[in-house]
């Protein structure tokens, strides 16, 4: 789907005290955002209009969450939906910050001096035509440099089932291993599992939702 242009999503971003414009600038130093360097970090790669992190990062205050996205109008209604959230709470989101980011160039933003301790990936793009695969935010490539920072698990969460079983193999191929997986998350417990719009449409559409958790098999 097209993202309309919004000639004021910019300009709120940067009037934003947790929206980060030159992410490059923080590589290898993530970690240092935050008050308190010590939290774990996650992170949400491609986190669109924010359903997961708004609902994940006032849950866990005791985590720092980092989410990304390639286009400022997918972040600045991230950003109200967490201000909202938070504001619910009489909090204030000190515990994340957003970020505009080609996920696909992710390397240019975080390297081996950084310390992810989770990834998430929710609903990304399925790019179902063979000849923009490699484009999958799951695709070998891809996983090959969140290695270089990831420190812990892998979620991922998805309504496509071809690009959850070519995924399998895109982490296997990648070096990583496979510690939890359905292709039912709903009728599973003991996940925690934040309800995001894409996945209440699909499951009222009675698609199942797949989901699994990996990890590099060599985890530094």
């Amino acid at each position: 789907m097209r993202i309309r242009h919004k000639p004021w999503a910019k300009p709120e971003l940067e009037a934003c005290p947790f929206y980060i414009a030159n992410p490059q600038e923080q590589k290898g130093k993530w970690n240092q955002l935050f008050d308190d360097s010590s939290r774990p970090l996650y992170v949400e790669l491609g986190c669109g209009k924010g359903g997961f992190i708004s609902q994940a990062a006032p849950a866990h205050t005791e985590i720092n969450f980092v989410a990304m996205d390639i286009k400022n109008e997918m972040l600045v209604l991230a950003k109200r939906k967490l201000e909202d959230s938070f504001g619910k709470l009489g909090k204030s989101p000190d515990n994340v910050r957003i970020a505009i980011q080609n996920i696909e160039r992710i390397d240019l933003a975080w390297d081996e001096h950084d310390r992810a301790d989770r990834i998430y990936i929710n609903f990304c793009n399925p790019w179902p035509k063979k000849k923009h695969k490699k484009r999958r935010l799951t695709h070998t490539r891809q996983l090959m440099q969140y290695k270089k920072f990831l420190r812990g698990e892998l979620w991922f969460k998805t309504d496509d089932d071809e690009l959850f079983e070519e995924s399998l193999d895109y982490f296997a191929e990648a070096g990583f291993k496979i510690k939890f997986i359905t292709r039912d998350l709903q009728s599973e417990t003991g996940i925690e599992n934040f309800v995001t719009e894409h996945e209440k449409m699909f499951t009222e559409e009675g698609k199942k939702i797949k989901f699994l958790i990996a990890e590099p098999i060599t985890v530094k």
